[in-house]
């Protein structure tokens, strides 16, 4: 349980396994796409639960976004808030903040801070993008960045603008993330279309797995499953991670200020 809270905010890239060859789409997939799947005031609840014999709430992560100035130009500011719940503080006490100021007109972060306090452990990056001259400047040095940096925030709301209809299941979408002032080489993984039940209702959905290389700063062997909307919001309804006894599940609790109505869902539990 406590590998999961390390980084429950991280739903859309957390994990490392070895995969089966897949067609890969060029990164290009991750530069220069526009935004039609969210605006300014949407607020989305995902709730954590442990599952053995049962479900057992474990935290919230909040996701929100606002569009605002940056250096004068206008940029979605995301803000994604993670916390577990008093029983499990006694276990592993989790309060994240992670923060990401995105261009409107490209969808690549400028700003990124992550303010985390994790069983005890606090760690504070304050990082400012210069997509241009591929540098970050963080709160411990300059570092060098590849084309079409993504933070781990920012690659969360730019995914839900990928056209999966585009994509064969199988097919691989890679993007480059920067964390703790290293770059990590990810991709998406489409699995294809399906039906998922979640503790919300039924949906209509998309099938993905988020990637991780193995050998990073994750444990390899974790597999991730994900289900995102399949309608114009792209909205991430569950994710499941399995562990060593039992499984993680996080399942959309909460929404508003969606962009479009929500007509993926199907039935409401």
């Amino acid at each position: 349980m406590h590998r999961f809270f390390r980084s429950f905010l991280v739903v859309f890239v957390i994990t490392a396994i070895s995969f089966v060859p897949a067609q890969t789409t060029p990164q290009a997939d991750f530069c220069g796409i526009k935004n039609t799947a969210f605006k300014d005031g949407e607020v989305v609840v995902m709730k954590v639960y442990y599952r053995s014999v049962g479900y057992i709430g474990a935290g919230e992560a909040t996701f929100s976004t606002r569009l605002e100035r940056y250096n004068g130009k206008p940029v979605y500011h995301f803000v994604g808030e993670g916390r577990t719940y008093s029983f499990f503080d006694n276990f592993f006490k989790v309060r994240d903040r992670y923060e990401s100021y995105v261009d409107t007109a490209t969808m690549l972060p400028v700003k990124f801070i992550r303010n985390v306090d994790e069983g005890g452990h606090k760690r504070y990056n304050n990082v400012t993008f210069n997509q241009t001259a591929n540098t970050a400047v963080s709160t411990k040095g300059v570092y060098k960045i590849t084309d079409c940096m993504q933070d781990v925030v920012s690659a969360m709301y730019y995914a839900r603008n990928i056209d999966f209809n585009k994509h064969k299941p199988g097919d691989k979408i890679p993007f480059d993330m920067y964390l703790d002032d290293e770059i990590f080489h990810l991709y998406i993984r489409y699995m294809g279309k399906e039906k998922i039940k979640t503790k919300y209702g039924k949906f209509n959905a998309i099938k993905i797995k988020p990637l991780l290389v193995k050998g990073t700063i994750f444990e390899g062997g974790e597999k991730m499953n994900a289900w995102i909307s399949d309608d114009q919001n792209r909205l991430l309804l569950r994710v499941e991670s399995p562990i060593s006894v039992g499984s993680v599940v996080v399942d959309m609790h909460q929404y508003r200020g969606l962009r479009y109505p929500l007509t993926s869902l199907l039935s409401v539990r």
